[in-house]
């Protein structure tokens, strides 16, 4: 009887006695819980959930050992002052911000983000040309048209039916560093046409979550289907509303105490939990002293932690990796056996120095899709870097010379179907100082139909820049 079987059991449970007519609280395993072995002497929590006495099931075990589980009332804490709430409704709070015209900004490797509440969403890239000629390169990924209910006449009765409509169903959330979050969704359409969707204009969703410390922040902007985007703003405006306010979401304990006769703990458990930590104390050795490199260790997380007052969210585009020395990482990086992952939104990239470059997506549902955009060969690189700068320099003020990025072409990737040829993809490799010695930030671009550029930059890639060949290739640091 494993303790992940006994908190499913005890859930079935608690959903066959409901149905048998005992008052009991919905349980759900959106919730988290954790199932504690108190004894025969429990002293109930004073703070945080609620427990009642008569709240509790009887489980048995295949063994038949019997446990009297005491069930954690579940509630928020906030039911009456949700309840009780006569205030200004999610629009109207954040009609200000609408009112002022104010933009938020968001800077990434490559694009910046302009989101002017009200007005429209930008996506451009600024290139200073010979001359000093600058080229803007835009898409609006959704433009306020009427079904943004602040900005046309008469809009305020739209605003009223759209939070009446919100007030009658389940506000939305959405999973923020595993948190689900409430936010107001505001539709934007109407953006740049979408060649890849039979020219459609671009859309997005605006989420705007409270936080009390924010300044109208792009917490993320992300591509979930082609051409279609969500846009996560912070907002103090929200947080005046009670069911929009951040709430933790604590572990709920159940405390299942044994009846006479029956162990503390299941036997089956015991010899479970016993066997686990036997299994683990051997391969923590390996793990650390002969396998540096193991998978578990290579990605922490997708997304870097940014401090936004005193509180730690998320942003996207930037990978933690591995915390392998930088000798190690460097040796593994340059052999292709350890690779940088990133992206943003619904594509994500894979990148396997001399090796290939993919771009895959994954699913619950249908798993993951997963196509090759180059694979490398070093002679066809090398037949592609005579005609093209495979290095380019950054001349210091002593007059001396550096490398700033090092090119390199992946061809032979997948058949594009709009042209009927391999894809190719140019790596472009760039020192980025970072607060993270092992941070990676992974974009990529579509200038033509199935060519597109990669671009890798690191703090990793700051150490090796000055090894590059003429043909731009890299080498461990001597």
């Amino acid at each position: 009887c494993p303790a992940p079987a006994l908190l499913c059991g005890l859930l079935a449970a608690v959903a066959a006695v409901a149905e048998s007519g005992r008052a009991l609280p919905q349980l759900s395993d959106d919730i988290p819980f954790r199932v504690n072995w108190p004894g025969t002497e429990l002293s109930l929590p004073t703070t945080g959930v609620l427990y009642k006495e008569d709240n509790y099931i009887i489980m048995t075990t295949v063994d038949k050992e019997k446990y009297k589980c005491l069930l954690p009332l579940i509630a928020t804490g906030n039911e009456e002052e949700e309840k009780d709430y006569k205030g200004p409704t999610p629009g109207e709070l954040l009609e200000p911000l609408f009112k002022q015209s104010s933009c938020s900004y968001r800077i990434e490797s490559y694009w910046t983000y302009e989101v002017c509440h009200g007005k429209h969403i930008r996506q451009y890239h600024e290139e200073k040309e010979t001359g000093q000629k600058i080229n803007i390169q835009e898409y609006y990924l959704g433009n306020m048209i009427m079904k943004n209910p602040l900005s046309e006449p008469g809009s305020q009765e739209l605003s009223c039916g759209y939070d009446l409509f919100l007030s009658l169903n389940q506000i939305p959330t959405k999973n923020i560093e595993g948190q689900m979050t409430p936010y107001y969704p505001v539709e934007l359409g109407n953006g740049t046409p979408c060649s890849l969707r039979q020219n459609l204009p671009r859309s997005s969703t605006v989420m705007y979550i409270c936080h009390p410390e924010a300044k109208h922040e792009i917490l993320s902007v992300a591509e979930v289907t082609t051409c279609e985007y969500e846009v996560v703003i912070l907002t103090p405006l929200l947080c005046n509303h009670p069911k929009y306010r951040f709430r933790a979401s604590p572990v709920n304990d159940i405390f299942c105490q044994s009846l006479p006769g029956s162990p503390l703990k299941p036997h089956n458990l015991e010899q479970l939990e016993k066997q686990q930590e036997m299994l683990k104390m051997p391969f923590r050795r390996v793990k650390e002293e002969e396998m540096p490199s193991t998978k578990e260790e290579k990605f922490s997380s997708i997304h870097k932690p940014v401090a936004v007052g005193s509180h730690q969210l998320l942003t996207v585009g930037t990978t933690h990796i591995s915390k392998l020395t930088d000798e190690q990482l460097i040796k593994e990086f340059l052999s292709g056996s350890y690779c940088f992952h990133g992206g943003v939104g619904w594509w994500k990239y894979e990148f396997c120095y001399g090796k290939y470059v993919h771009q895959y997506h994954e699913d619950k549902e249908s798993g993951k899709t997963s196509v090759v955009v180059g694979t490398w060969s070093k002679e066809e690189h090398i037949e592609w870097s005579r005609k093209n700068a495979a290095r380019t320099f950054y001349l210091r003020e002593d007059g001396t010379q550096t490398v700033r990025m090092v090119s390199h072409f992946y061809g032979n990737g997948d058949v594009c179907d709009l042209t009927d040829k391999p894809r190719q993809v140019t790596v472009k490799l760039k020192c980025k100082e970072s607060d993270s010695p092992h941070a990676v930030t992974i974009y990529m671009l579509e200038p033509h139909s199935c060519q597109y550029i990669l671009g890798v930059e690191s703090p990793v890639i700051c150490k090796i820049l000055d090894t590059a060949d003429e043909y731009g290739l890299l080498s461990v640091p001597s």
